[in-house]
C-alpha cells in the first residue's frame, strides 16, 4: 500500500511543480502579452477606476472627471471644451486619445513611473498612482482673444514667446466640444459620426495639422535668404527687377497687386509686398540656396514635437526656376501650418533664433509635487543676428506705412507681413487670409510675442479678404493681450 502512497504523492508532486511554473510563465513571460490582448478587458477597467488628472491652463483645470456608474467607471469632462480642444485634444473610452491628452496619457493616467514614491513601485505593485497632472504654456486671455476674432470662422491662430518658445496660444476654428465623445454608447458613435462628416471638419486641428499656401507672409523666409546670401546687401537700392516679370523659361507673367514695384528695393517690397522683386531674388539665390535657408526655418521638417507632433511644412527640394520663383512668394506647392509661420516670426523678433515650441511647462503628480519640467532649448538659427535686425525694421515698417496697418498698436513696437494665398483649380478658391507679426512693449528689452493668423472664409467675397483685413485685426488683439499680461507681470 505505501508504495502506492508515494507514487501518489510524486505525482501529486509533479502536478504541483507543474501549475507552478506554467502560473510563472503567465505571470512572467505572457504578462505583458496578455496586458496588450484587446479581450482583457481588466486593463480598461482599472484605467477608468479612478479619475485622470488635469490639464492646467493660467492656474486653472480645463479639465475634470465624471463618475459614471458604468463598469468603465470615470469619464472625462472638459470646461470651455470648444475653447481649449485643439490644445487638450480628446480621451475617449470609445475612440482613444488625441493631443495632449495622448501625448501626455502616462502622466494624466497615473500609470508614468515618475509618479511612483519609489524607484520600481510600480512594477513592483503591479498599481499606478493617482493621475498627475499637465501644466500648459497657454495664457487664458490670450486663448479667448484669438477664439473670439476667428469668430466660427473656418482658420487658426498660434502664438508664442519668440524668446522662450512658450506656445501662449492655440486656436483652431471651427472647434468642438471633447467631452461627447468621453464615454461609450450610441451618443457617443453617434457624435463621432457628426463630428467626422461634418463639411467644416471641426475636428481638425488646424493649428498644428493643416498646411496652407503662406502666400505673402513666406517673403519674409525669401527676403531672409536674399540678405544671409548676399544677393541683398542695401535693403534701399534698386533689384534691377522688371516689372512686368516673365517667368523664368516660359512666358507666364507674374502679376503684382501693388503699384511702383519696378526695380523696387526689398524695403518697399517687403512694404507692399512686391511679388516680382521677391520672386527675382529667390531665383538669383538659386534653388539650393533657397532649400538650404528654408529648411533652417524649418520647413521640411517631419520631427517637430510640441509634444503633439506637427504636420510638415513643404517646400519643394526639386523645382524648375519657375517654379522656384512662384514657390518663393508662398504659392506653388510651398505649405505651412500657422505654428511653422508663428515660428517665422518669432525668428525675426529673436535676432534670428527660433527656440523649440511647446505646450507643456510641467507635469505634477497629484499633489502638485513637479515631476517634470520644459526647459528652453534652441530649436534653429534661422538667419544671422543682422539679418534679423534688417528685417525687423523692415516688418516694422510695413505695419506702420504699408499693408499691415490695421495690426498697430499705440505705444508697442509692431512688426508684421500680410498675405494673401492663392488656391483651387486656376486660383478659383477664395484666397486664405495670413498675417504674421510680432510686439514689443516701448519699455520691454525683448518682443512679448509673435503671432500667426490665416483665415480660410468660403462665404466671404474674393475681394473683401485680404491679410491685412481679415487676419491683422485678429493679430492685433492677441498681441494687445500679451501686451497688457507682460506689463502685470512687471507690476
Amino acid at each position: 500500500m505505501i508504495p502506492y502512497i508515494r507514487r501518489a504523492a510524486a505525482l501529486c508532486l509533479v502536478l504541483l511543480v507543474a501549475l507552478l511554473v506554467n502560473a510563472a510563465r503567465v505571470m512572467v513571460l505572457e504578462a505583458e502579452s496578455l496586458d496588450d490582448d484587446p479581450a482583457n478587458r481588466r486593463i480598461a477597467i482599472e484605467r477608468y477606476a479612478e479619475p485622470r488628472g488635469e490639464i492646467v491652463v493660467d492656474g486653472r483645470p480645463v479639465t475634470g472627471s465624471r463618475d459614471s456608474g458604468q463598469q468603465l467607471r470615470w469619464e472625462r469632462t472638459y470646461r470651455q471644451g470648444p475653447l481649449y480642444a485643439p490644445l487638450t485634444g480628446f480621451a475617449s473610452q470609445t475612440y482613444g486619445t488625441t493631443l495632449i491628452e495622448n501625448a501626455e496619457d502616462e502622466v494624466l493616467s497615473g500609470t508614468d513611473p515618475m509618479l511612483a514614491p519609489l524607484p520600481l513601485w510600480n512594477d513592483l505593485t503591479r498599481g499606478h498612482q493617482p493621475g498627475g497632472d499637465v501644466v500648459t504654456t497657454i495664457r487664458a486671455s490670450m486663448q479667448e482673444a484669438a477664439f473670439r476674432g476667428l469668430d466660427g470662422k473656418r482658420g487658426a491662430v498660434v502664438a508664442v514667446e519668440p524668446s522662450s518658445g512658450r506656445v501662449l496660444a492655440l486656436v483652431s476654428s471651427p472647434s468642438y466640444d471633447p467631452g461627447v465623445l468621453s464615454g461609450t454608447g450610441r451618443a457617443v458613435k453617434d457624435a463621432w459620426k457628426r463630428l467626422n462628416t461634418s463639411p467644416n471638419q471641426p475636428m481638425l486641428n488646424r493649428a498644428l495639422r493643416q498646411t496652407y499656401p503662406p502666400g505673402s507672409t513666406f517673403k519674409i523666409v525669401t527676403a531672409a535668404a536674399a540678405l544671409d546670401a548676399g544677393v541683398v546687401r542695401d535693403v534701399e537700392a534698386p533689384t534691377d527687377t522688371p516689372d512686368p516679370f516673365v517667368l523664368p523659361g516660359t512666358r507666364q507673367v507674374l502679376p503684382n497687386e501693388a503699384k511702383g514695384c519696378a526695380d523696387a528695393p526689398l524695403a518697399y517690397a517687403i512694404q507692399w509686398s512686391c511679388n516680382t522683386v521677391m520672386a527675382g531674388l529667390a531665383v538669383e539665390v538659386g534653388l539650393t540656396g533657397m532649400v538650404d535657408a528654408v529648411e533652417r526655418f524649418g520647413f521640411n521638417d517631419t520631427g517637430l514635437r510640441v509634444p503633439s507632433w506637427v504636420a510638415k511644412s513643404n517646400f519643394d527640394r526639386e523645382m524648375s526656376p519657375d517654379q522656384l520663383a512662384l514657390s518663393s512668394i508662398g504659392q506653388f506647392d510651398t505649405t505651412a501650418t500657422p505654428l511653422q509661420m508663428a515660428m517665422v516670426a518669432a525668428a525675426v523678433a529673436n535676432n534670428g533664433e527660433i527656440a523649440h515650441p511647446y505646450l507643456v511647462d510641467r507635469t505634477t503628480t497629484s499633489g502638485g509635487t513637479t515631476v517634470d519640467r520644459t526647459g528652453r532649448r534652441s530649436h534653429r538659427q534661422a538667419m544671422t543676428p543682422s539679418t534679423a535686425v534688417q528685417l525687423q525694421r523692415l516688418m516694422v515698417r510695413a505695419v506702420e506705412e504699408g499693408t499691415g496697418t490695421n495690426a498697430a498698436i499705440p505705444g508697442a513696437r509692431v512688426g508684421g507681413k500680410t498675405g494673401t494665398a492663392q488656391h483651387g483649380f486656376g486660383n478659383t478658391g477664395t484666397p486664405y487670409a495670413w498675417f504674421i507679426a510680432w510686439a514689443q512693449a516701448e519699455d520691454s528689452a525683448q518682443p512679448a510675442v509673435a503671432v500667426a493668423v490665416v483665415v480660410e472664409d468660403a462665404e466671404a467675397s474674393r475681394t473683401d479678404i485680404s491679410g491685412g483685413g481679415s487676419a491683422a485685426p485678429i493679430a492685433k488683439a492677441v498681441m494687445e493681450e500679451a501686451l497688457r499680461l507682460e506689463a502685470e507681470s512687471r507690476g
